[in-house]
């Protein structure tokens, strides 16, 4: 069975939506994604893969010797005190998994590896679902309405499809008492990490060149203001010793920050009627070191499953069988307290992990079976091509521009 001539609109082109696209164009189907932004995202920080499950389906959608060819490799981090002194050494192999890569290098091969079998609509976003006879109608902000088959939310946890296909955000989205940040800083260090109570700065490391946590109560911001995430971190990290004083004021030339909360969604269902949830929007739990190889492994059950099953209702529930028990891996973490604990008790323990070999290396055992937990199967169906690959138009609409510009999505 194939899905020819089956529409489906994807939200979001980051991770998992280029994932879910490329088994569904595999398959027949017609891809359309949007996204929000006005292009791909570069930098960012690294994700990693761990675990055979998560290795296979690279290998078996032909992109795990590009990612190895692009692997930022873990990069052990000395942590200091407030003089600069060593205390304890988080390696690298603690979280760069068995394959570590810059999410935006890791969102441009997949991108790339779907760009002629799908449409790419950048700068836009949908703002009204509809269920009818005949599909979903679908609204958007810059583009003329269409109608799909099947709508699928790939655009993480604060999710556009889930908030209009389930319900507010506040009703899936649980805040777990902290938050993070990236910063493009220009400073010249070796990879460091410094702790206040409930307070974390990296630098140099390659999870992120730049990167902050901090304890908080939720907080509430325009989230593509740059300047009030700015000022945000500041207020955080003021009073701070060691370098801080030197980082914030190198925050005031930053090219870009990025700032979030560690949160953890839940839905009841992954799918409400011909809508469906993939990734972070259904399950995610924020830097809790499972997403990106969760999300690699969902677009491919998904995807199986819609070519397999003749109706989308019978999918939807077979996808949700098999990856709910798989997602729980994500579920209860909560990275937070261990990178930023609230209390000098609390970091000596924490540092105390990394000094016990034996404690480290059972963690990250546990941590690898944990990421191969499910019994992937073998979707016949997805193994080649069931039509001939052809192009298709990239879209990218300028925000601010209702024309469209017919170019590369990674231009």
């Amino acid at each position: 069975m194939t899905l020819t001539n089956t529409t489906v609109l994807i939200s979001g082109a980051s991770i998992a939506g280029p994932a879910l696209a490329f088994w569904l164009a595999r398959a027949g189907a017609k891809v359309t994604l949007v996204e929000k932004a006005p292009a791909l995202r570069p930098g960012g920080q690294a994700v990693d893969f761990k675990g055979e499950t998560h290795l296979t389906v690279l290998e078996r959608m032909g992109v795990l010797e590009r990612i190895r060819e692009h692997q930022t490799g873990g990069t052990d981090l000395t942590i200091i005190d407030e003089k600069g002194r060593e205390v304890a050494v988080w390696p690298g192999e603690f979280t760069g998994g068995d394959l570590e890569i810059l999410r935006g290098d890791l969102a441009r091969i997949l991108v790339e590896q779907t760009e002629k079998s799908c449409e790419y609509v950048f700068g836009d976003s949908i703002t009204s679902l509809t269920e009818t006879p005949a599909g979903v109608h679908v609204s958007f902000e810059r583009g003329a309405p269409r109608t799909f088959d099947l709508v699928i939310g790939a655009d993480g946890i604060h999710s556009n499809v889930r908030r209009l296909a389930f319900g507010p955000e506040h009703e899936h989205v649980r805040h777990l008492g902290y938050y993070y940040a990236l910063a493009d800083l220009d400073l010249d260090v070796e990879p460091v990490m410094y702790n206040e109570p409930g307070r974390m700065i990296s630098l140099g490391g390659s999870k992120a060149a730049s990167f902050f946590v901090f304890a908080s109560p939720e907080l509430f911001y325009d989230r593509y203001d740059e300047e009030q995430q700015k000022e945000l971190v500041r207020a955080a990290f003021a009073g701070c010793g060691w370098r801080v004083p030197e980082v914030l004021a190198a925050l005031d030339r930053a090219g870009s920050v990025y700032l979030d909360s560690i949160s953890q969604a839940r839905v009841d269902s992954y799918a409400a009627g011909r809508v469906a949830l993939i990734g972070d929007a259904a399950y995610g739990n924020t830097l809790g070191g499972f997403g990106t190889g969760l999300a690699v492994v969902a677009a491919y059950v998904l995807a199986g499953e819609l070519a397999t099953n003749a109706d989308h209702r019978t999918a939807f529930r077979r996808y949700e069988e098999l990856f709910r028990p798989y997602a729980k891996s994500a579920e209860n973490g909560n990275a937070g307290p261990f990178m930023a604990p609230k209390t000098r008790p609390g970091r000596w323990l924490r540092n105390q992990l990394f000094r016990r070999r034996f404690l480290l290396t059972s963690m990250i055992k546990m941590g690898d079976r944990m990421a191969s937990r499910i019994d992937l199967p073998d979707y016949t169906c997805l193994r080649w091509p069931a039509s001939t690959t052809k192009s298709a138009p990239v879209v990218a609409a300028e925000r601010g521009d209702t024309s469209s510009v017919i170019t590369s999505a990674t231009s």
